[in-house]
C-alpha cells in the first residue's frame, strides 16, 4: 500500500504531487473524469484535488481498469511512451469525439440536428427524422422545435450500469458492513462498494496506521479485524457516493456471470464536488465527515477548498437515541444545513433524520446560488412537466430538468395509475438520487418513495408491528403463489410475494430461461393477475423492492448465495482452478454455483496424500464436497474432498452448544503436538487429543502414528461450551462396555487385585485385572519400598503374559478410564490395615502415615497417598541429614513415613512432618486453630476459660454490638465474634412485634442475650461450617437465639429434609431484585420468590421493596421440594396453591394477581406465574367497551384478574379485568359479558369491537369466542364512499341482532342508526330547506369561483357559495381563505328545486342582528360542565396574558382600564434598587389562581376584565430592549363584532397575521373550551412553526402556553418533553422560571423548587432568578431554606448586586420571616454604606409598615447624623411629616422644629468654617 503522507494526501498521494510539479510525474493509473483540456494546470491543488480519486495502489496486470483496494506507487514515466489515460477513459474520450463527429455532420447534412441519449447514452442521429430546429437551453432541459413550435420534456428514465459514468453522483443506502469495505444500496437494484481508502480522511490514516508494519497480506492479525467499520456506520444509513469506477467483466466460460463492479467514494471532498460556500445555503445537504468531538457537538469537516469554513452539529442534532460522545472520529453523515454562524465560516449541521426527512412543509431546497447545489440527497419541490406511465419529468425552480422512472415513483401495482395521482403542473415533494454527468442538458434522477424522501428505512407493516421486509421474507426463499400485480412491456413484471407495502420485480431477462422479448398484460402465461413460483434473489434498500426470479434453472438451483450454504452441507461443484505453490498444486477452487465458489485445500484433496493431483482433477471435472466452514465477512468457503468426511453419517459438529459427552464424530487433525494433537470440525469448532487417548497401546511420538490432515474418528470426552474448549479420544468406546463400567465403579481405592502384565514401556507396566479384565498401570517405582536400583531390578526382572498378586488400588480416574496400582509392602500393609489414605477425610492430625515421593521441590517434598491425595512436607520439617542434599536425597515413587502436622479443610490441604517430635512442637489445637490460638479477652459468659470452650451446641451470652436488617452482629468476647441469622431468632410468627423490623423492634445495642453455638459462618463467601472448620480471621460463630433451641435439645441446622410440601414456614427476606424475592428459611436455606408468590394485594405487588425491605418477616408455605437441585419452593400467596403453580391447579372464575408481560392494541398478555400466562381481550377489558384500551396498561405492572375460561390441553388461559369480575363492584355494567350464543337475542341491542373486514361486509367480536357479522347494506343508512376505511379493526361499534341461528353459530346484526336507536332523526333532505334560514356545514370543494358547502345532518345536501358571496370586499383567491373541511356558517340565498341546486352566502352582513343570545345560553351549560373539568378554570373568558422578556407580566387589559404611562398594566422588574412596595410584591407568576397562559394575572386585573375584551386581545405596549413583535390589526373586516367563533374565523385571521402570538393562543384557549387538548396542542406546535423565526417573542408567548397546556392537561412526561425543547429554542434559565412560576401557580411547589433548583445548578444565575427563589422559599417552604441558599447566592452573583440581593432578602425576612434578622442585615449595609439614602428609605418603609413608630423616629434621628447634603436632608424631613400626619398623633409640629434647628445649626456650622478660614 502506498503510504499516506497527509490528512488530505490518505486519498491519492500520486494525484497531489503532479497537480504540484505541473505534470512532471506520471498521472494516477485512472481518472475519475475524462479529460476536458489537454493542457495540465500547474496552480496549487485545491482540496478536491486531492481527494478526486481513491486510493489506487499495486495495478492489476492482466486487468489494469479493475480498481483495487491496495497498489503501488506507478513509475513516474512509463516505458514504451505509454499513455497515462486508462482504458476507461480512451473510451469516454472516443464516445465524446464520436458524437461530436456525428453532430457535426448531422449539422452540415440537415442544417440543425438533434441528439438524444439512449439507454447506452451514446448520441444517435436518425438520417429520415424531418430538419428542426432546436435549442437547447442552459437552465432547462426543453428542446424547442421551431417547426411547430412544441415543447419536448426529458424522457423519463433511471440509473442504470450503463448510464453510471466515473462521477457520477448518487444517494445510497448502507447495506453490509464488511471488515474492508462497505456496500451501498443504489437506485435501481445497483450496488455499489466503498472500499477503506475512500471513506474519511481519519479512517484512511487509521487503517494506514494498521498497515505500516507490514505487507498487504501482514497487514493484521487474522483474527483481528483492521478497523471495526461497524463502529462508524449503520446499517440502513443514507450517503451520497461518489462513483469512482465501474467495472464490467465480460466472461464466457458458461459458469460465471459477467461481473460487474462499481467502486466508490464517500469521501466529503468528492461528494461535495463543486459545491462552494455560497452553494450552502439552508436546507441544503452536505456531506460531511467528524474531525473531532467536543462537549457539546462535533466539528465536521465538508471537504471544501476553503479549508477555513467548517461545520458543527450540536449534540442534540446528532439524532434520536444516539449519544455525541460515543461518535468515532471519522464517522461521515449526511447532514442538512441549518445555518451559518455571522462570519460566514461556521456551518450549522443536523444529522437528524427525523427533522432533515420532514420535507412537507419545511427542509427542502427554496433558494438556490447556483445548479450545483441540487446534489443527491437533496430534497426539492417539482414542478411536473410531464407524466406518463413509465415516469413523470419536471423542472425544479424553472431551471433544471429532474425525471423518476417507475421504480422510484412507487407505481408497482395497477392500483396506482400514475396519470390521475399526479397531475401536469403540480407541485411534489421529492428527493434527488442521482445525476446524469453524461446527458445534455443536465438533469437529475428524483424518487418520491415514501421511505427516500423522509429518508428512513423500508419497513412492512404486518399487524400492526412495522418489520424490515426480509425479516418476513429472507433472501434465496420461494414464494410458491407469487401474483402478478402490474406488467411492464420490455422492462418486467411486478409481483406480490405476500409481504405488505413490499412489492416485488422480475427483470424480463429473469422470466424464463429463453429469451422473452416483450410482454403482455392481457393474454400470454404472464399475464395480469396469474401466478407463478418464484425465488428471492436480492432486496433493495433504496427501491424498497424484492428482486424475484421465475426461471426454472434458478428454482432448482439449490442455493443462490453464499449464506445459503450450512456446514456439514454435501455439494456438487465443478472443478474452476487448479492452486499451483511451491509445493505443487496446493488447492483446488470448485464452483458451485454462479458466482458462488469455495477452496478445496491441498489436505483435504484426498484422505491419502496424491503425487499427482493435476492428473486427477480436470478443469470442468464434476465432484462432491463437504462444506467445512464459511466465512461471511471474508466471503470464502472451505471444502473437503476426502471419502472419510464426505461420506461421513456421524452428527456434524458445528457448534460446542450441542455436543454432548459420548458423542461420536469425524475431524481432521491440524496440528501434531508433543502431548497430543488438534482436531478440526465444522466451522470454528476444535478439540484436543491427548497422547493418553490417542491409542489402546503407548504412543509415545504422536508424529509416529499421525500426520497432519489425517481424518481420525473420535468420540467426547468433555465440552465446555463457555470456555470453547473440548477433549476427544481415538479409543474404542465399546470396548469399555457395560460390564467393565461396573467393574470400573465396584473398583475401591485401598482394594486388593490381582493382573497379569499385557505390555511393558521403559518405565511403567500394563496389567489386565483378573477379575473385571480393566486395564491398569503400574509404574517401576510401585514395585518396592527399597532403592531405586532395587526397583529398576525388580521391574527389569517382569515380563509381559506374568501374573502379579497383592496389587493394592491406588487410585482410578473415571473421566479418562485410568486405574494406578502399587506393589510397595509398606501400602499393602496399610490397605490391609484400613489405614490407607483413599480421601481428604482420611487425613487427622498427628497420625502417622505412609506414602511416596510424587515430586521435589525448593520448598519441600511432595508425598503422594492413596486416592490421588498429596501432603506437604515443608524444608523445616525435614531431617536436618537431608535437608541440604540435592533433591533431599530422595526419588520419585521413594517409600516415606511421615506424620501429620496440620490440616487446613477450608483450602483442603495438609503439611507433614518427618522431624521427631523433640525437634517440633507436637501437633495440638494451639497449631491447628488459628481461632483457638487467640486468647479470650474478656467473655461476656465468665465461665469462658479458652476458646476450646465454644463447641458445638454449647449455651453461652453474647453482647448485641450491631442490629442489622437481616443478621445480629455479637461478641462473645472482646476478640470472639458472631452472628445471629434473623432466621434463628424466631420460632413463630406471634413472637415479631414489627414485621418490617423484626430484630431492631426486639433487640437493642449492647443487650446481653443468650445463644447457643451452632457452627461456623464464614463471612467472606458466607459459607456455614462444622464447629471444626473455624480457621482463619474471616470466621465468626454461628448462633442462635430461638426459645426452643435455647430449652430443648442441642440445635441442629435445618436441612431440606426438615420440610414437607404443604407445611407452614416463616421466612425472612434477604433481597428485593427487579422480579423476586430472595428469602432465607435458615442460614444455609434460600428460596427464590416470584413477586406473584409474594402477595395477593396489587397495591404489595407494585411496591415491593416499600412493602418487604431486606430483613423483614412474612408467612409461606412450601409447594415444592427438589433434593437433587437442592431446591425448595415457598409461597405467601392463599394457601389454595399448596401444589406448584400449573394450568392444571387453576380454578374458574378465581381472581388473583399477576403481570402484565405484553400488551398490543387488540390484547393483553399477563403472566400468572413462571409458567402459566394468560390473554386479556377487548371484550374482557371493562364494563364499559368505551373505556377497553390495552394500551393504558405498561409492561411489568401488576394487576388483578379473573380467570374466566381455561384450556388445559391447548394450555390457554382467559382472563378478564372487569370490575364486576375483579372487584364485584355493583355498578351498572354497560356491556354485559357475552358467554355464548344462547344469551344473545333477536334485537338486542349489543356493542362490540370490528374483527374482521372482508368484502361482503364486517365482523364483529362481539366476545373472546363469539362474533356477528354485519353484511355491507347494514352498516349506514347513508352511502359511505370507502367503507372499509370507515371501519377500522377495533373500532367499537353499536348494533341490533337481526337474526340467531345457534345450530350453525351464526349472528347476524344492524349498525344503521335508524335500527339501534329509537329516537333517530333522519337527516335533512333538500326539501326542507328554506330561503333566508342559516345552516352549518363542512367545505367540501373549494374552486376558483368558490366553495361547495355540505349541510350538517343532511343527507349529503350540497351547494355553493359563489365568491361574490362570501365576503363584504372582493375575493381575490378562494383557497387563502378556506380549505377542505372548514365549518362555516352560511345563509340559504337561493334554492332552485328543479335543478336541485342551493346558494348560499357567507358575508357577514348576513348574520347581522341575529340574536345570538339563545345560542350563547344553549351553550353556557356546556360551557359550565366544560370549566368543571378543567378545574374551575375559565379559559377564554379574560385576557390572554404572556410573559415578559425579563420574567414580568404582560396582560391586556380592558379598554377602560386607566393607565396614566403607557395603557397596559406592566409588572416589570426594577433594574434599580426597588423601593419597599415594589420589593413585597410577588415575582412574576407566584400567584395560585387559576390556569393562565403566561405564569402570573393578579385577581383584581382579572376581574376588572370586561366581557368584551374576553374576545378581543390587546397587544402590549411594552418597550423592553429587544425588539417585539407588535400586534397587527385585524384588516379582513369579514368576521361579525362578536370576534372569531368558529374554526375557519381564526385561519382567516392568521392569514392576515400569522405571527400574532396572542391570536394563536386565542385559537389554543377556543380549542380547549371545546375540549379539544389534542386540537390545542396541534396548534401551538403550528404556530412554532409558522412564527417568523425573527419574532422570538411571540414564539416564546407560545411556549409559555404550551407548558400551561401541559401542566394543566398533560402528564408528567409530555410536559418535561415540551419544557426540554423550550431551553433548546430559548434561554434555557428564563423558561425554568417560567416553568417554576406554572407550578407555582397550580400549586405544585415541591415541582417549582425542583426547577428552580436544577436552574441554579444548570445555568449560570442572576439577580432576578435568585430574588424570585428567595420569595417563593419564603412564601410556599420554609424561611431556613433559603437562609441557608444565601450564601450561595452571594458567593455566586457578583459584588455589584450584592446590595440588592441583601436588601430584597432583608424585607423579606421583615416580613415573611424574622423582622430581627431582618433589622441586622440592614444594619450590617448601613454600617457599609452608610450614605445610602436608598438603603434608609427602605429600612424605614418597612419599620413603617410593621408599625414601629418608635423605631421609625429613631432611624430618621440616626439618618441626620451622618453628614448627608442639604438636598437629601429636605427630602427626608418631607418623608417624616408625611408619616407623622399619617400617623395622626401631633408630632408634625415636633418634627418641623426638629428642621428648623437643623438648618440654624448648618448655617452656624458653615459660618464657623468659613471664619477659621
Amino acid at each position: 500500500m502506498a503510504p499516506i503522507k497527509s490528512k488530505r494526501a490518505a486519498v491519492l498521494p500520486e494525484q497531489k504531487r503532479r497537480s504540484i510539479k505541473g505534470g512532471a510525474e506520471a498521472p494516477p493509473s485512472k481518472r475519475v473524469r475524462a479529460l476536458s483540456d489537454a493542457s495540465a494546470k500547474t496552480e496549487t491543488p485545491s482540496k478536491k484535488d486531492r481527494v478526486q480519486k481513491t486510493t489506487k495502489s499495486s495495478p492489476s496486470v492482466h486487468q489494469p481498469a479493475k480498481p483495487s483496494l491496495l497498489r503501488e506507487e506507478e513509475p513516474a514515466f512509463p516505458r514504451g511512451g505509454a499513455s497515462v489515460l486508462t482504458p476507461l477513459e480512451h473510451k469516454q474520450i472516443n464516445i465524446d469525439a464520436d458524437r461530436d463527429v456525428l453532430f457535426e455532420q448531422a449539422s452540415r447534412k440537415h442544417g440543425a440536428g438533434a441528439s438524444s441519449a439512449d439507454d447506452e447514452d451514446a448520441a444517435v442521429v436518425s438520417s429520415d427524422r424531418p430538419k428542426k430546429k432546436r435549442r437547447i437551453s442552459s437552465s432547462r432541459g426543453e428542446v424547442d422545435h421551431t417547426a411547430k413550435g412544441a415543447q419536448v420534456y426529458p424522457k423519463p428514465e433511471g440509473l442504470n450500469f450503463k448510464r453510471l459514468v466515473p462521477g457520477s453522483l448518487v444517494l445510497g443506502q448502507v447495506a453490509e458492513i464488511n471488515s474492508r469495505d462497505i456496500a451501498l444500496s443504489l437506485p435501481n437494484n445497483l450496488t455499489g462498494y466503498v472500499p477503506l481508502n475512500s471513506m474519511s480522511d481519519e479512517i484512511a490514516a487509521e487503517y494506514q496506521r494498521l498497515a505500516e508494519d507490514g505487507d498487504e497480506e501482514q497487514d493484521v492479525p487474522k483474527n483481528e479485524e483492521p478497523v471495526n467499520l461497524a463502529a462508524y456506520f449503520s446499517l440502513g444509513q443514507y450517503l451520497r457516493a461518489f462513483v469512482v469506477s465501474t467495472y464490467d467483466e465480460n466472461r464466457s466460460d458458461g459458469i460465471h456471470k459477467d461481473k460487474r463492479r462499481i467502486e466508490l467514494s464517500i469521501n466529503p471532498g468528492l461528494a461535495n464536488e463543486k459545491l462552494s460556500v455560497a452553494d450552502m445555503v439552508t436546507n441544503s445537504m452536505v456531506q460531511a465527515s467528524v474531525v473531532s468531538v467536543e462537549d457539546h457537538g462535533l466539528v465536521m469537516d465538508v471537504g471544501l477548498d476553503d479549508q477555513s469554513v467548517k461545520g458543527f452539529m450540536s449534540s442534540k442534532e446528532v439524532g434520536y437515541n444516539r449519544d455525541h460522545a460515543k461518535i468515532k472520529e471519522g464517522s461521515i453523515y449526511l447532514c442538512l444545513v441549518t445555518g451559518r454562524n455571522e462570519s460566514g465560516n461556521i456551518l450549522k449541521l443536523s444529522a437528524d433524520v427525523q427533522r432533515a426527512g420532514n420535507i412537507r412543509k419545511k427542509h427542502f431546497l427554496t433558494e438556490a446560488p447556483s445548479i450545483d447545489v441540487f446534489l443527491p440527497g437533496t430534497a426539492v419541490e417539482v414542478v411536473l412537466s410531464s407524466v406518463t406511465n413509465h415516469g413523470i419529468s419536471g423542472t425544479v425552480m424553472g431551471m433544471l430538468d429532474v425525471t423518476a422512472d417507475i421504480m422510484h415513483l412507487g407505481a408497482t401495482s395497477d392500483a396506482l395509475d400514475v396519470n390521475k395521482r399526479w397531475k401536469v403542473g403540480q407541485k411534489i415533494k421529492a428527493r434527488i438520487v442521482c445525476n446524469f454527468p453524461t446527458t445534455e442538458p443536465k438533469k437529475l434522477g428524483v424518487s418520491v418513495l415514501e421511505h427516500v424522501v423522509s429518508l428512513s428505512a423500508k419497513m412492512s407493516r404486518k399487524e400492526g408491528d412495522a418489520k424490515h421486509p426480509l425479516d418476513l421474507l429472507p433472501l434465496s426463499k420461494t414464494v410458491e403463489l407469487s401474483r402478478i400485480v402490474k406488467v411492464e412491456p420490455g422492462l418486467g413484471l411486478f409481483i406480490d410475494v405476500g409481504v405488505p407495502s413490499v412489492s416485488g420485480f422480475v427483470h424480463i431477462s429473469r422470466i424464463a430461461d429463453k429469451r422473452i422479448d416483450n410482454l403482455s398484460e392481457m393474454a400470454g402465461p404472464y399475464a395480469l393477475g396469474s401466478t407463478h413460483a418464484a425465488r428471492i434473489i436480492g432486496y433493495n434498500q433504496m427501491d424498497g423492492l424484492f428482486f424475484a426470479s421465475l426461471q426454472e434453472s434458478v428454482l432448482q438451483q439449490a442455493f443462490l448465495r453464499m449464506e445459503d450454504l450450512e456446514l456439514g452441507q454435501i455439494v456438487k461443484g465443478t472443478v474452476e482452478k487448479l492452486i499451483i505453490n511451491a509445493d505443487g498444486v496446493g488447492g483446488l477452487i470448485l464452483n458451485l454455483a454462479q458466482g458462488i465458489s469455495g477452496l478445496v485445500p491441498g489436505m483435504h484433496l484426498a484422505d491419502v496424500r496424491l503425487s499427482h493431483p493435476e492428473k486427477k482433477f480436470k478443469e470442468g471435472l464434476s465432484v462432491t464436497a463437504r462444506v467445512l466452514s464459511v466465512d461471511f465477512d471474508k466471503r470464502q468457503i472451505r471444502l473437503t474432498l476426502k471419502k472419510s468426511l464426505v461420506n461421513s453419517e456421524t452428527p456434524i459438529v458445528k457448534s460446542y452448544d450441542n455436543v454432548v459427552p459420548g458423542t461420536q464424530c469425524v475431524g481432521s487433525l491440524i496440528n501434531i503436538l508433543p502431548t497430543g494433537a488438534v482436531v478440526q470440525f465444522y466451522g470454528r469448532v476444535r478439540a484436543f487429543l491427548p497422547k493418553s487417548e490417542m491409542s489402546e497401546a503407548r504412543i509415545q511420538d504422536p508424529h509416529e502414528h499421525f500426520r497432519v490432515g489425517q481424518v481420525v474418528n473420535v468420540h467426547v470426552i468433555s465440552v465446555d461450551a463457555e470456555t470453547q474448549k473440548m477433549l476427544v479420544s481415538c479409543k474404542d468406546p465399546s470396548v469399555f462396555g457395560a460390564e467393565q463400567q461396573l467393574g470400573f465403579q465396584s473398583l475401591q481405592v485401598g482394594q486388593k487385585v490381582n493382573g497379569t502384565v499385557i505390555d511393558k514401556s521403559d518405565d511403567d507396566l500394563t496389567l489386565e485385572l483378573d477379575d473385571s479384565k480393566l486395564r491398569a498401570n503400574l509404574p517401576a517405582g510401585q514395585l518396592t519400598d527399597r532403592s531405586e536400583k532395587k526397583a529398576a531390578s525388580s521391574f527389569s526382572k517382569i515380563r509381559v503374559g506374568k501374573q502379579l498378586k497383592d496389587l493394592v488400588v491406588l487410585a482410578k480416574n473415571e473421566h479418562r478410564r485410568f486405574i494406578s496400582v502399587t506393589k510397595k509392602p509398606s501400602l499393602v500393609a496399610e490397605a490391609e490395615n484400613d489405614k490407607l489414605i483413599s480421601s481428604f477425610e482420611d487425613v487427622k492430625e498427628g497420625d502417622s502415615v505412609k506414602g511416596f515421593v510424587e515430586n521435589t521441590t525448593p520448598i519441600g517434598v511432595f508425598v503422594r497417598f492413596g486416592g490421588g491425595v498429596t501432603g506437604l512436607v515443608l524444608k523445616r520439617l525435614l531431617p536436618d541429614d537431608v535437608a541440604d542434599l540435592p533433591d533431599y536425597g530422595m526419588w520419585q515413587h521413594q517409600s516415606l513415613s511421615a506424620k501429620v502436622f496440620s490440616v487446613d479443610h477450608s483450602q483442603r490441604k495438609f503439611l507433614l512432618t518427618m522431624r521427631a517430635d523433640k525437634d517440633v512442637n507436637p501437633p495440638s489445637s494451639t497449631t491447628k486453630d488459628p481461632i483457638t490460638m487467640q486468647p479470650v479477652l474478656q467473655p461476656v459468659d465468665n465461665t469462658i476459660r479458652s476458646v476450646s470452650d465454644f463447641t458445638m451446641g454449647r449455651i453461652t451470652k453474647a453482647t448485641i454490638r450491631s442490629i442489622k436488617s437481616t443478621q445480629l452482629n455479637v461478641q462473645l468476647a472482646d476478640n470472639i465474634q458472631g452472628r445471629v441469622q434473623v432466621s434463628n431468632a424466631f420460632d413463630a410468627w406471634d413472637q415479631i412485634k414489627d414485621r418490617k423490623k423484626p430484630l431492631s423492634s426486639h433487640f437493642r445495642h449492647k443487650q446481653i442475650i443468650t445463644v447457643r453455638i451452632l457452627g461456623v459462618h464464614h463471612a467472606r463467601d458466607h459459607r456455614f461450617l462444622p464447629i471444626t472448620h473455624r480457621t482463619g480471621r474471616a470466621y465468626m460463630f454461628e448462633l442462635s437465639i430461638k426459645p426452643s433451641d435455647l430449652t430443648s435439645a442441642p440445635a441442629k441446622m435445618l436441612t431440606l429434609d426438615d420440610f414437607k410440601v404443604g407445611s407452614p414456614v416463616l421466612a425472612f427476606v434477604n433481597n428485593v431484585k427487579n422480579d423476586s424475592v430472595w428469602a432465607s428459611l435458615s442460614p444455609t436455606i434460600i428460596s427464590r420468590l416470584p413477586y406473584l408468590d409474594m402477595s395477593d394485594d396489587i397495591s404489595v405487588l407494585n411496591d415491593m421493596e416499600a412493602n418487604y425491605p431486606p430483613g423483614s418477616a412474612f408467612r409461606a408455605h412450601v409447594t415444592n421440594i427438589d433434593k437433587e437441585k437442592n431446591q425448595i419452593d415457598v409461597s405467601a400467596r392463599t394457601s389454595m396453591f399448596t401444589t406448584p403453580f400449573s394450568y392444571d391447579s387453576l380454578v374458574k372464575d378465581i381472581v388473583m394477581p399477576g403481570v402484565v408481560i405484553d400488551v398490543s392494541d387488540r390484547k393483553v398478555v399477563i403472566a400468572l406465574s413462571d409458567t402459566v400466562v394468560g390473554l386479556v381481550h377487548l371484550t374482557d377489558l371493562a364494563d364499559n367497551y368505551e373505556e377497553a384500551n390495552p394500551t393504558v396498561y405498561k409492561k411489568g405492572e401488576y394487576v388483578r384478574v379473573c380467570v374466566v375460561g381455561i384450556d388445559v390441553s391447548k394450555k390457554f388461559v382467559r382472563l378478564s379485568t372487569r370490575a364486576s369480575r375483579v372487584l364485584s363492584s355493583t355498578l351498572p355494567v354497560e356491556d354485559p359479558e357475552v358467554q355464548s350464543i344462547s344469551s344473545v337475542k333477536v334485537n338486542d341491542v349489543i356493542r362490540g369491537f370490528v374483527k374482521f373486514v372482508s368484502d361482503k361486509g364486517l365482523f364483529v367480536s362481539l366476545g373472546p369466542e363469539l362474533s356477528a357479522f354485519v353484511c355491507v347494506s347494514d352498516l349506514s343508512d347513508s352511502y359511505i364512499k370507502d367503507w372499509k376505511a370507515a371501519f377500522p379493526i377495533d373500532q367499537l361499534v353499536k348494533g341490533k341482532i337481526l337474526s340467531v341461528d345457534p345450530l350453525l353459530s351464526y349472528i347476524q346484526m344492524s349498525l344503521k342508526q335508524s335500527v339501534t336507536d329509537r329516537d333517530y332523526v333522519p337527516p335533512m333532505t333538500f326539501d326542507q330547506l328554506e330561503t333566508g334560514q342559516i345552516v352549518t356545514g363542512t367545505i367540501r370543494k373549494v374552486e376558483d369561483y368558490g366553495v361547495f358547502i355540505e349541510v350538517d345532518k343532511s343527507a349529503k345536501v350540497s351547494g355553493l357559495c359563489h365568491r361574490s358571496e362570501m365576503a363584504e370586499r372582493k375575493v381575490e383567491d378562494v383557497r387563502k381563505l378556506y380549505d377542505e373541511g372548514d365549518v362555516v356558517k352560511a345563509k340559504v340565498l337561493k334554492i332552485y328545486p328543479e335543478k336541485r341546486r342551493i346558494n348560499f352566502g357567507l358575508k357577514a352582513s348576513y348574520f347581522e342582528g341575529l340574536d345570538i343570545a339563545e345560542d350563547s345560553k344553549a351553550d353556557q351549560g356546556e360551557d359550565d360542565d366544560l370549566d368543571d373539568d378543567l378545574g374551575g378554570v375559565a379559559l377564554g373568558s379574560g385576557p390572554l396574558s404572556v410573559m415578559g422578556d425579563g420574567g414580568e407580566m404582560v396582560f391586556e387589559p380592558d379598554e377602560t382600564q386607566d393607565n396614566a404611562e403607557s395603557g397596559n398594566a406592566i409588572l416589570q422588574h426594577d433594574q434599580e434598587m426597588p423601593d419597599a412596595h415594589a420589593s413585597l410584591a410577588p415575582p412574576p407568576g407566584l400567584t395560585a389562581k387559576g390556569f393562565d397562559w403566561g405564569g402570573d394575572i393578579s385577581d383584581d386585573e382579572a376581574h376588572n376584565t370586561s366581557a368584551e375584551s374576553a374576545h378581543t386581545f390587546t397587544p402590549s405596549s411594552k418597550k423592553p430592549r429587544h425588539h417585539k413583535a407588535v400586534i397587527k390589526a385585524d384588516h379582513t373586516g369579514d368576521l361579525d363584532t362578536h370576534g372569531p367563533q368558529s374554526t375557519a374565523d381564526f385561519e382567516r385571521l392568521l392569514l392576515t397575521d400569522p405571527s400574532s402570538s396572542t391570536l394563536w393562543l386565542q385559537y389554543m384557549a377556543f380549542q380547549l373550551q371545546l375540549g379539544e387538548v389534542s386540537k390545542a396542542r396541534e396548534i401551538a406546535e403550528r404556530a412554532l412553526l409558522t412564527i417568523d423565526i425573527r419574532e422570538e417573542d411571540e414564539k416564546l408567548n407560545i411556549w409559555i402556553g404550551l407548558l400551561n397546556l401541559e401542566n394543566t392537561y398533560g402528564s408528567p412526561e409530555a410536559l418535561d418533553e415540551v419544557f426540554q425543547r423550550a431551553c433548546q429554542y430559548n434561554d434555557g434559565l428564563d423558561i425554568s422560571e417560567r416553568l417554576a412560576n406554572i407550578y407555582i401557580q397550580s400549586e405544585k411547589f415541591d415541582l417549582a423548587d425542583a426547577t428552580y433548583a436544577a436552574a441554579l445548578k444548570k445555568y449560570p444565575a442572576t439577580l432576578r432568578t435568585y430574588s424570585h427563589y428567595f420569595t417563593f422559599l419564603f412564601s410556599h417552604v420554609s424561611p431556613d431554606s433559603a437562609r441557608t441558599l444565601l450564601p450561595r447566592a452571594l458567593q455566586a452573583l457578583p459584588g455589584d448586586t450584592h446590595i440588592q440581593l441583601t436588601t430584597h432578602f432583608a424585607l423579606l425576612e421583615f416580613h415573611h420571616g424574622d423582622p430581627e434578622r431582618g433589622r441586622t442585615l440592614f444594619e450590617g449595609l448601613l454600617s457599609r454604606w452608610p450614605k445610602r439614602v436608598d438603603l434608609w428609605n427602605v429600612l424605614i418603609d418597612a419599620e413603617a409598615k410593621k408599625d414601629e413608630r418608635a423605631r421609625v423616629r429613631e432611624l430618621f434621628e440616626r439618618l441626620l447624623g451622618v453628614g448627608l447634603k442639604i438636598g437629601k436632608v429636605k427630602g427626608m424631613f418631607k418623608k417624616w411629616v408625611n408619616f407623622e400626619e399619617a400617623w395622626a398623633e401631633g408630632k408634625e409640629a415636633d418634627v418641623h422644629r426638629r428642621a428648623e434647628r437643623y438648618v440654624s445649626e448648618q448655617v452656624a456650622a458653615k459660618a464657623d468654617k468659613e471664619n477659621e478660614i
